[in-house]
């Protein structure tokens, strides 16, 4: 799905607008009408922000617990797109995605300028890439890949600067090597990565699909930085969306075996407040060794 984050308010607001939102308290307690979440369209987005430094490589794993169909579990996002899997149809329909959006607003990806588009610099075997729209616009690539419940998936996003535009590829480690998917360039002002974050999103929004959990661990996330150190990531900001047809207290996140988690739907209990900080509290194993970073540009 080429959906942006519900919260986003253009590209970089969207930390922001969840903080006024969220106001950094528990939601009311549950009452017999929201304890009946039928009348929801959908399962509450959440989100984990994550405070780092600019950066021109962003790695983060993540472990699927339990997943639905119309399940989005975005495992490296930053303040120009994002980069994670997803279940569609079936167990089976499965898929990585990768987003960069373009520099321009609108919904309609036709009636952007040719010069303004996300620019398409490389397309990996077996990917599709296509032009997505109806939330901001830009350009994306879907792989098909059938990733299984429990398993540790391992996602990069590289970013490189070239002057007012940035290249941005997304790598996916399958077979023990890394795979790139795409590398898609957009006009930046000529800035690396910034403004990280991750997020669970139920898109099926049928009614059915409020009643259905969702949760994963985000683990070991680097990022190196503009000076070349890799810095761990392991403090997260827990938001959520704020649409009125969504539910709102089937959701949690926290710290659990040295992995942030996020959780959204079904009979999920919120142990922890919106905009609250979570810390790990263990050292991090470390980006793989098989990053090689003069490589992965």
């Amino acid at each position: 799905m080429s959906r942006r984050p519900l919260i986003l308010v253009g590209v970089l607001g969207w930390v922001l607008a969840v903080v006024r939102t969220a106001a950094g308290s528990l939601l009311p307690a549950v009452t017999t009408q929201e304890a009946d979440q039928s009348h929801f369209l959908a399962a509450r987005s959440v989100h984990l922000a994550y405070p780092a430094p600019e950066g021109l490589f962003f790695y983060n794993e993540v472990v699927v617990q339990q997943s639905v169909n119309g399940s989005y579990f975005m495992v490296c996002g930053w303040n120009t797109g994002y980069f994670g899997i997803q279940q569609l149809s079936g167990p089976e329909d499965k898929v990585v995605i990768f987003s960069v959006w373009d520099p321009t607003k609108g919904d309609d990806p036709h009636a952007v300028k040719k010069e303004d588009r996300v620019e398409v610099l490389y397309q990996g075997e077996g990917v599709r890439i296509k032009r997505f729209g109806g939330e901001g616009t830009g350009g994306q690539c879907l792989w098909k890949y059938n990733w299984h419940i429990g398993e540790t998936n391992r996602l990069m996003v590289a970013a490189n600067v070239e002057s007012n535009k940035t290249a941005y590829s997304a790598w996916f480690l399958t077979k023990g090597a890394w795979k790139r998917l795409a590398t898609f360039r957009t006009r930046t002002g000529g800035l690396p990565l910034s403004g990280y974050y991750s997020f669970i999103e139920d898109f099926r929004r049928d009614r059915q699909s409020v009643a259905e959990v969702r949760r994963a661990q985000f683990r070991n996330g680097w990022v190196k930085t503009t000076k070349g150190e890799w810095i761990p990531v392991s403090k997260a900001r827990f938001t959520a969306s704020n649409a009125e047809w969504e539910s709102k207290n089937n959701i949690d996140a926290g710290a659990q075996d040295g992995a942030f988690f996020l959780a959204t739907g079904g009979d999920t209990k919120m142990t922890r407040e919106l905009s609250s900080t979570i810390a790990l509290t263990v050292s991090l194993p470390g980006p793989p060794d098989s990053i090689d970073t003069n490589l992965l540009k």
